[in-house]
């Protein structure tokens, strides 16, 4: 509006000029007034840039506000610049990256993982080793049901989830680093929950039922440095005492890594990440902690988003076209991996039904990363139930592998560049 009145003025002072005045002064003043529209257009015209701005900036705060309100447990949207956004130190490296703004579920609600109760999470890492836990404990237990189809697991007490098995409930479980050195770490978390309490009751003792599952962080960090008892103690007292759950470099995910088929000069930086979703009464979630051989995609888009690097390390590659370039049998394919998963559900299934709905979780893993269910992976899923809810078991199987997919998009864009290793974050 501004720029159409000072040029309008400045036509009026043009037409004026050549109306009156010798023939050497209306030259003169329409050159003057040629001048003076040129200059109003880019008065006018900076004064709309500034305009477009600041209403650009104010349409990015609205909409960063509407969506936190609609979105329960999303981060906001990024700021519109760098100024503003080095200014809020709060928004998490998701919240600066495309990767994860503005995603909604397909369908419900999203909310935090940490709102499926009474589930309780602690995590312990230490940041120098590279190597953490994350620890799940319902006290009154939960029934678990187990699907595990990487050729490489770690675990302890798996065979408790088999639906054979007479044990219905389990009191935690444990997702760790450290690999097979890792598995005493629920021997501390067995500590905790007895002296809280809480167990099996055999008559003689109160045995808590504890399960847990490795990833390989041993090439990430100090390889003699494992989690322990201990480190299970203290994860397994925050969980019950002080919640910490987070995304990114924490607990079990602080070593992890993706694109691993070179060898770790062209590796990534990944961790472990949740998400979950509400329709109704319905609530259910997954935390992944994202350790594998291959490179992971965006399941809804196909773009790759994380994994195998380019050898400048400034983008990504394939891993199935290096794998491809050569059909020789390898025996070793450089190091373990495992992506871990447990799917959390307030609905009500028993073991059998858990086992069926962790399986269909597993489409998760398929959707989002690739290849996936190897030899040199471990890949397994748990599926938890901690609620009373009446929900269909292929509803909730189904939802399962979604919330999967969107835990393992956040495990990419939470993490952190760490260990000579960069993070998705570092490649935009």
């Amino acid at each position: 509006m501004r720029r159409n009145i000072a040029i309008i003025l400045a036509l009026a002072l043009t037409l004026s000029a050549g109306a009156c005045g010798s023939a050497s002064g209306q030259k003169a003043n329409t050159a003057a007034a040629a001048e003076a529209v040129e200059a109003a257009t880019a008065t006018a015209e900076v004064e709309a840039d500034d305009a477009g701005t600041e209403l650009n900036r104010t349409e990015a705060n609205e909409a960063g506000t509407e969506s936190n309100e609609t979105t329960p447990g999303t981060e906001p949207t990024a700021p519109a610049s760098e100024e503003e956004t080095e200014e809020v130190t709060t928004v998490s490296v998701a919240a600066k990256t495309p990767g994860i703004a503005n995603r909604k579920p397909l369908a419900g609600t999203e909310i935090k993982i940490t709102d499926i109760e009474p589930l309780m999470i602690g995590q312990v890492e230490n940041k120098e080793a590279a190597t953490g836990c994350t620890v799940l404990i319902c006290e009154d237990g939960m029934r678990a049901g187990l699907d595990v189809r990487g050729g490489g697991p770690a675990s302890r007490e798996s065979q408790l989830l088999n639906p054979l098995m007479s044990a219905q409930i389990v009191h935690a479980i444990v997702l760790s680093g450290g690999s097979a050195y890792g598995l005493g770490t629920a021997n501390g978390v067995m500590t905790y929950l007895e002296e809280q309490g809480i167990g099996y009751d055999t008559g003689y003792a109160l045995v808590p039922l504890v399960a847990q599952s490795d990833i390989y962080d041993l090439s990430v960090g100090d390889p003699s440095v494992r989690p322990d008892p201990d480190m299970g103690y203290e994860a397994a007292k925050k969980a019950l005492e002080a919640p910490n759950y987070q995304d990114g470099n924490f607990g079990a995910g602080c070593g992890a890594s993706v694109g691993k088929i070179a060898g770790m000069d062209y590796a990534m930086k990944t961790g472990i990440g949740s998400y979950a979703v509400q329709i109704g009464d319905l609530k259910i979630g997954a935390i992944v902690v994202l350790n594998a051989l291959g490179d992971v995609y965006d399941w809804r888009t196909g773009e790759q988003i994380a994994g195998f690097l380019t050898e400048d390390k400034t983008s990504l590659r394939s891993t199935m076209e290096q794998m491809s370039s050569s059909i020789e049998a390898k025996d070793n394919k450089f190091t373990g991996n495992t992506t871990l998963a447990v799917v959390v559900t307030n609905a009500n299934f028993n073991k059998s039904q858990l086992c069926k709905i962790a399986g269909m979780a597993h489409d998760g893993y398929a959707r989002s990363i690739n290849p996936v269910h190897t030899s040199a992976d471990g890949d397994s899923i748990y599926a938890v139930s901690v609620g009373d809810v009446v929900a269909d078991q292929d509803l909730v199987g189904a939802l399962g592998a979604e919330v999967v997919s969107e835990a393992i998009i956040r495990a990419v864009y939470n993490s952190e560049g760490a260990y000579g290793l960069p993070a998705a974050a570092d490649l935009h």
